[in-house]
This record gives structure tokens, sequence and C-alpha cells, in this order.
């Protein structure tokens, strides 16, 4: 049965690129490959890319808030 359309666009966006975690969270790309080599962000290989799950970005992003002291 095939995938509605809506649904595998949802899919595609809730899974973001380097570039994408780099900008949402405020650091370098090389910073974002540091972080999923060393297993601190969990990541998808798809080909030679990497793609990493929306919400895991989120809750870095909140990890990193807390430790910053900011609201």
């Amino acid at each position: 049965m095939p995938t509605p359309r809506g649904a595998r666009a949802r899919a595609s966006r809730s899974l973001l690129t380097v570039a994408e975690v780099a900008s949402r969270l405020g650091i370098s790309k090389m910073a974002v490959y540091r972080l999923i080599h060393s297993g601190e962000l969990a990541a998808i290989r798809v080909g030679r890319t990497f793609r990493v799950p929306e919400v895991v970005v989120e809750e870095m992003a909140a990890e990193l808030q807390r430790h910053s002291g900011t609201a």
C-alpha cells in the first residue's frame, strides 16, 4: 500500500540536515558532525549524509538552554 503524500512530507520534514541542525542550535556544521560521531546526537545515515530527527534537536536545544541558564 503506498504511503499518502502528506505522511511522506511530514516524515521528511521531521528529519533535519546537518546544516539545519547547526542553524537551529547556533553552532557550526563541524560541531554537529562531532556531536554525531561522539554519539551525543542521534542521527540516521542516508547514503553519504546524515539526518537528525527534529525531536532530538528540540531536546538538545532545551538541554542547552537549561545549562546556559536562559529561558
